[in-house]
């Protein structure tokens, strides 16, 4: 069986849990459960902290596991990343109070940075020839130079605003744009392949929509400029020799862009699906 380590909570557990559900795939049905056997699928879900999954994985104690990029690099593990699920995303930016005179990386030299990952900022700063006292929390970094165990924090940004409540502001280079990863260790599994492929079959359906039109055939290279779709796209007769009947893939955000521009060419009845599964 593959051995799978998913996050038993936090913000990446829902998300992992619903896109393994689109792939395919049973979950456990009681949130205390730590080990939920997928027969059908010959695949064995092992519920642990998203800190601890990266260890457990690069041991090859499991086959792979889903967890933050962020979490990887910071655990020191052996174990690799092996493709983004584009959930989960962050960013990790240093911080210290207004108007205290940190503006560059070389600021921090000698500095006390408070973090909840020290491993990846240390790695960030030593790459960069920085060296600067690590003090390592579990949360609630902004509060560390207010309280006088730090001079400077590294902490998960989305719009500061956290940061600015403190009298902190940003300064210097992004540390990590993160996001939810698949990982792998050193075993190598012959069920990899086929998990990697649900999974971005999963992303492709989220990304992209159905979609079906009629056209004067006069203007069907035209069309396929605006909607090309993955290879090219699927064109059938109607009984009016005239029209034909078209099908592609587009990606969703730009749907009403394209039907728009499609209406425009001559194209009637559009209709747009959603796509439930893939795989390309």
């Amino acid at each position: 069986m593959l051995r799978i380590a998913v996050p038993n909570k936090g913000s990446l557990s829902d998300t992992a849990a619903e896109m393994l559900a689109e792939a395919g795939y049973s979950g456990r049905r009681d949130s205390r459960k730590l080990v939920h056997t997928d027969a059908r699928n010959q695949v064995e879900f092992f519920y642990l902290r998203p800190k601890d999954i990266a260890t457990y994985v690069g041991s090859g104690a499991l086959d792979v596991g889903i967890t933050g990029r962020d979490l990887l690099l910071d655990s020191g593990s052996a174990a690799r990343e092996i493709a983004a699920l584009d959930f989960g995303d962050s960013t990790f930016r240093f911080a210290a109070p207004a108007g205290s005179g940190f503006a560059e990386l070389a600021d921090l030299s000698g500095k006390r940075v408070a973090t909840s990952y020290p491993k990846l900022v240390d790695d960030f700063l030593r790459a960069r020839g920085v060296e600067a006292e690590h003090v390592k929390l579990d949360g609630a970094v902004e509060s560390a130079v207010q309280l006088g165990v730090a001079d400077a924090v590294a902490d998960v940004v989305s719009t500061g605003a956290t940061l600015r409540a403190a009298g902190l502001e940003i300064f210097g280079p992004v540390i990590l744009e993160s996001t939810a990863v698949l990982i792998g260790g050193p075993n190598s599994h012959p069920d990899i392949d086929r998990l990697l492929r649900r999974l971005q079959g999963v992303l492709v359906a989220r990304k992209y929509v159905l979609m079906d039109y009629d056209l004067p055939v006069e203007q069907l290279e035209a069309a396929s400029r605006v909607a090309g779709g993955m290879e090219s796209p699927t064109v059938s007769p109607l009984h009016d020799e005239r029209w034909v009947a078209v099908r592609v893939m587009v990606p969703a955000d730009d749907a009403n862009e394209i039907m728009d521009r499609l209406y425009d060419l001559g194209a009637r009845a559009i209709l747009v699906t959603a796509i439930h599964a893939a795989r390309l």
